[in-house]
């Protein structure tokens, strides 16, 4: 169920009887052969499913995130920290003003790790808020497959190559990672990691990406207890 789909009066019925919501932080970023939206796509799926299965209100997805390494990347958007965190926070308190009080933020890019800790703050100030943060791609279930399958998850590899982010045809080999020397400029980073992929196979078996998915999914479904 997505507020887009809603009026303000169909939310206010709803938080009558529920005060749940998943919030969704996104990125628009190089991604390789895949999506430059990847990191909104992933988590806005594993949210729909989520929401279809707990009947639990999704936010729009806030599709733009902190990507200051990729911006020699066309098609590369990038917010500053400061600008995430104060619109981390902002949709947080907003949120809460209307009567949200159980807030599950689905994270898609590593990048706005920032956030969660300006919301840990923001949280404090919050009387009666719960707000819980989910990295799908750093969960022990993400883990568990990879290691099951003898794959190592990374940006822009198998991991993220979901049929719903594959826009062009993937190459059939494995990338050797790049050696990267700590913490590079735009331009650095373009020709430390070529086409953008961190390394590792570009694709994995349908199964494996449905295991995954289904994985993270219950992870998210559990999250959304609150208990």
């Amino acid at each position: 169920m997505r507020i887009e789909d809603l009026n303000w009066m169909d939310v206010e019925e709803y938080l009558k009887h529920d005060d749940r919501l998943i919030l969704v932080l996104g990125a628009t970023e190089q991604h390789g052969y895949l999506s430059l939206l990847t990191d909104v796509r992933i988590p806005v799926a594993l949210a729909d499913a989520a929401s279809q299965a707990s009947g639990i209100l999704l936010a729009p997805p806030l599709n733009f995130g902190c990507s200051p390494y990729f911006l020699s990347y066309p098609g590369t958007l990038s917010l500053r920290v400061s600008t995430l965190i104060a619109a981390a926070e902002d949709l947080v308190r907003s949120a809460y003003q209307t009567g949200f009080r159980r807030i599950l933020v689905l994270n898609g890019h590593g990048g706005n790790s920032p956030a969660r800790t300006q919301l840990t703050e923001t949280a404090n100030s919050l009387p009666g808020i719960q707000l819980r943060w989910y990295d799908w791609w750093l969960s022990h279930s993400t883990e568990a497959v990879g290691i099951k399958h003898g794959i190592k998850p990374s940006h822009a590899n198998w991991l993220e190559a979901f049929p719903f982010t594959i826009v062009s045809e993937l190459p059939t080999t494995s990338k050797v990672p790049p050696t990267v020397p700590g913490i590079m400029d735009a331009s650095t980073a373009r020709k430390i990691y070529g086409d953008g992929s961190f390394g590792g196979p570009y694709l994995a078996g349908e199964d494996v990406m449905h295991e995954l998915f289904e994985a993270c999914l219950e992870d998210i479904l559990q999250l959304l207890k609150f208990d």
